[in-house]
């Protein structure tokens, strides 16, 4: 099942992503899917938020994985956009064993070493200030976290 959720602002992108932080547990995996500009980053930066990490929260585009863990619970966010398949995938999967969350922009370039059970959130632009953001939860801890978020 589907789970929609329309942000008319980047406090309503914000707000989702802090909601979603309150219902956080060891080992979360959240896929971003969403084209340039559609606001992964800015979902990140409030989850981020809501964890305590006080750094600075950018796109981790040319070092793939940034690693937070100043806050209640690791975070490590990954951009996978220029993820070549030359690279060695054991080192991204680790991370998902690793007791923190992981957050993946760009989750399609490593389709295949995906866990079954995750979150994926697909951000579509409306115009320049509303998103659509669709949740689908793949595992019934993921269904529950949509049901008590959403």
């Amino acid at each position: 099942m589907d789970y929609k959720y329309s942000s008319s602002s980047i406090e309503d992108t914000m707000e989702l992503a802090q909601n979603i932080e309150s219902e956080k547990f060891p080992n979360m995996i959240i896929c971003l899917n969403g084209e340039l500009g559609s606001g992964k980053t800015i979902f990140v930066k409030g989850f981020a938020g809501a964890l305590g990490i006080e750094e600075n929260i950018t796109s981790p585009t040319f070092n793939l994985i940034k690693e937070y863990v100043n806050g209640e619970m690791p975070l490590y966010h990954m951009d996978m956009y220029r993820f070549d398949n030359k690279s060695n995938p054991e080192e991204i999967e680790e991370y998902f064993t690793k007791g923190g969350v992981t957050i993946i922009e760009w989750p399609e370039m490593i389709e295949d070493i995906l866990p079954e059970e995750r979150l994926d959130i697909k951000i579509k632009v409306i115009d320049e200030n509303r998103r659509v953001i669709i949740l689908k939860p793949y595992g019934e801890k993921y269904e529950k976290l949509c049901d008590s978020v959403l």
